[in-house]
């Protein structure tokens, strides 16, 4: 599993733990002022059905909707047999509870339908305990708690909905900003192997009539240089959208060792391993690279500025080049909760060209991040 959707998985491990106990408390509490104001076994009811509830409400994440109509449905059945069997008022603290979380989920994570529709069962569970307590002062303040508990959940998960639609049309900004960044890199790369394929058939035509003999050299110079414009162009012409036809650049190794050099500067130590040689990486990696090193080295100012040192390591293996940069600062949950669209313009521009990102806290302490790109060989016949 990805690090990071681990620390998510165990996040919603550990809420549910804290509302299990919330839960819990609410069903002692319920039963032991029903046990001292009623007497005998009128707990049993009310905290059978609250658990119920309960047990629901912590199950929700495996369907939400089915969840939140049982929930619903023993809610209400719970109103009528109290109401009908004369037993202390439904729905008790707990049970509020249980329903609260239920409405809440799903208003904030299911379509705008079945939200509603949930919500106005928990507005019917609501309005039915109202007209069940109009008979007693104390059922009327239970009933009155259960209609403000009923509003927090609408109003908490319309909340934590808005966030996440916010959330989501930031990431796909990210996303169409970083393919027109990229399509402007391509708008270099072909213009380049444009212009050396001009520039060798020419000088084909020129070989023609003084060494025909060497004709076939030259195109095959001429195709070799037509196969790598046609290869960075199906890795990345599915990204042009919009967008003017600004110059881009495609930073090459030297420049990656200025970046760390003036992270270094400001930041934690860095130390950077390149391969061997000249890499013969088309632009589009060679640039790809230097914005994975460029995001994480300022992902690390923003989120890990504890951090001592970081290593940045560049490698060649087969087809494809490995890019991590590690720090070994403290782990923190939600370091890319806030700000952290940087990782989706990483990801986007990364799978674009057919590669992996991988990005998530280290075993012990600090932060990877981890990408591999693909770099398609030319094929010279």
């Amino acid at each position: 599993m990805n690090p990071w959707r681990r620390l998510v998985a165990r996040a919603g491990i550990a809420t549910d733990i804290g509302l299990g106990a919330v839960f819990a408390g609410a069903l002692a509490l319920q039963a032991s002022q029903i046990a001292v104001s009623w007497g005998g076994d009128y707990w049993l009811f009310g905290s059978v059905a609250g658990l119920v509830v309960c047990s629901i409400a912590l199950l929700r994440r495996r369907h939400r909707v089915g969840a939140a109509s049982v929930g619903l449905v023993v809610a209400v059945a719970a109103v009528l047999v109290g109401w009908v069997a004369d037993l202390p008022h439904e729905p008790g603290p707990a049970m509020a509870l249980g329903l609260a979380v239920l409405v809440g989920s799903a208003i904030r994570a299911l379509p705008a339908r079945s939200a509603v529709m949930v919500a106005a069962g928990g507005f019917l569970v609501v309005a039915a305990g109202f007209l069940v307590g109009l008979s007693g002062s104390a059922s009327s303040v239970v009933a009155w708690l259960n209609a403000i508990t009923w509003l927090g959940s609408v109003a908490a998960g319309l909340y934590l909905r808005l966030l996440d639609i916010q959330r989501r049309a930031i990431a796909e900004q990210v996303r169409r900003d970083e393919r027109l960044e990229l399509a402007r890199e391509l708008h270099d790369v072909v213009a380049h192997h444009i212009t050396g394929i001009v520039l060798q058939t020419q000088a084909a035509q020129i070989v023609s009539r003084k060494s025909p003999e060497q004709l076939s050299g030259s195109l095959a110079d001429v195709e070799a240089a037509g196969t790598d414009a046609l290869a960075a162009m199906r890795r990345v012409v599915g990204l042009l959208r919009d967008g003017d036809d600004a110059a881009g650049s495609t930073p090459g190794p030297e420049q990656l060792t200025d970046l760390v050099e003036r992270f270094t500067a400001l930041g934690p130590d860095v130390r950077l391993r390149l391969p061997d040689g000249e890499p013969s990486w088309p632009p589009e990696v060679t640039s790809t690279v230097y914005r994975i090193v460029q995001e994480s080295l300022t992902n690390v100012s923003r989120h890990a500025a504890h951090a001592r040192s970081v290593s940045v390591s560049v490698d060649r293996e087969r087809d494809a080049v490995i890019v991590e940069v590690v720090d070994d600062a403290s782990p923190i949950p939600t370091r890319y909760r806030h700000g952290g669209f940087g990782l989706v313009g990483m990801r986007e521009r990364v799978e674009a060209l057919g590669g992996t990102l991988l990005a998530g806290p280290r075993p012990g302490s600090g932060w990877s991040v981890r990408a591999t790109v693909p770099v398609v060989a030319r094929d010279r016949r």
